[in-house]
Formats: C-alpha cells, structure tokens, sequence
C-alpha cells in the first residue's frame, strides 16, 4: 500500500493537540484491506487523525462492499458522499475530480472516508456526458446514497452506474452546466438574471 502523508499545515489549536499533525497511519481497517485487496492500488492519507483509503474508480464498489460486510470493520453508516473539483490546485492531484464517502462504524463510534479520482476526457464547460467520469453506484450497500449521488451528479456532471433515478436534485433539468466545476462562472451563464420575478401576491 503506497502511503501518502496529508500535511496540516502552522497553525496550533487544541483539536490538533489531541490529533497530531504527523501521519501515523495505524487505522487497524487499513491493514484488512490491503490484505482483502493484495493486487490493488491502494494509497492513504491521514490529516488530524482521519484516515482516508484511495482506491482506484474499477476497485471503489468492491472496496466499499468489503468495507460494510466484512465484521472486522462493520462500517453499516454512509454519512456523506461529495466531490472536490482539483482544477488549478497548487499541488499535483491524481486526478481533477475527487469523490470522497465518509462511513461509520456505529459499534465503535469510528469513521474512515474513502476517495476515489476520475478525470474528464471531454471539455468540462458544458453537461456533454462523459464517458470518463462514471463511477459504481452505492445504493445497492447503503441506499440513503440515492440523493447524495444526485447532487454529486447535479454540481459536478460524475454519473453514478446503477443508480435507480439519477437525475439533478438542486437544479432544473436543462440547467446548462454544472455549477460546483471550477470552470462554472461563479454568476452563472445568465440563469439569475433570467429568472421570473414573483412577487409575494403572486407566489
């Protein structure tokens, strides 16, 4: 397993105090996973004691699977699913859109985030389908992922395999990008401005 060690920058407060800012890496699930997944590529980072797993897109569903069903890590919660576009980030990422899972164990109160990174093979500045940038959808293991897909797919345009309705859950369905892409105008392309005015009667 290729480790890598998130840096936590100068600053000094109490959180940091009881997480240390060095990468220790010793999250025991990180152990059973590179056991379970021998012939992955596997890496991990570590920021104020939160461990994260980075996994290949191929391997994503079949790591998160082993992750829920296996007793030694139980994880039976799905917190959060979100996206980070990495255009014009100043160090180099694996990829330009990472797509981040965060799980709970309730039996121990304890959390891992998994990520995963695809990258676009077609220009981003429209909501043209991209055959790059797909990943397996979760909500056959934790089906409350159904809305939080959604709204992946609906402010980053990554489409999730197998999903049972994905469609945009924030914005209207010919909504002309994808507004949390970096190259989306932080104004839009004019949908504010064309916007009906309701007036309080009317509404």
């Amino acid at each position: 397993m290729t480790i890598e060690a998130a840096g936590a920058g100068n600053s000094v407060d109490f959180h940091a105090m009881s997480h240390p800012t060095t990468p220790t890496l010793d999250h025991p699930v990180l152990k059973h996973v590179k056991e379970h997944f021998p012939s992955a590529r596997l890496r991990a980072t570590e920021f104020r004691g939160q461990t994260t797993i980075i996994v290949e897109p191929g391997d994503l569903h079949e790591v998160m699977a082993f992750l829920r069903d296996d007793p030694r890590c139980a994880f039976n919660f799905l917190s959060d699913i979100s996206a980070v576009d990495y255009l014009g980030y100043p160090a180099e990422m694996i990829g330009r859109f990472g797509v981040y899972y965060v799980l709970c164990a309730y039996s121990r109160t304890d959390r891992i985030r998994v990520k995963t990174f695809v990258d676009p093979s077609l220009p981003t500045d429209g909501i043209v389908e991209d055959p790059s940038l797909w990943l397996d959808s979760v909500t056959d293991l934790w089906p409350g992922a159904e809305w939080m897909e959604r709204e992946v797919f609906d402010m980053f345009g990554i489409r999730f395999r197998g999903h049972p309705d994905l469609r945009r859950i924030l914005t209207w369905e010919s909504y002309p990008g994808h507004p949390l892409r970096k190259d989306y105008p932080v104004r839009g392309r004019g949908e504010r401005e064309n916007f009906r005015v309701i007036s309080r009667t009317d509404a």
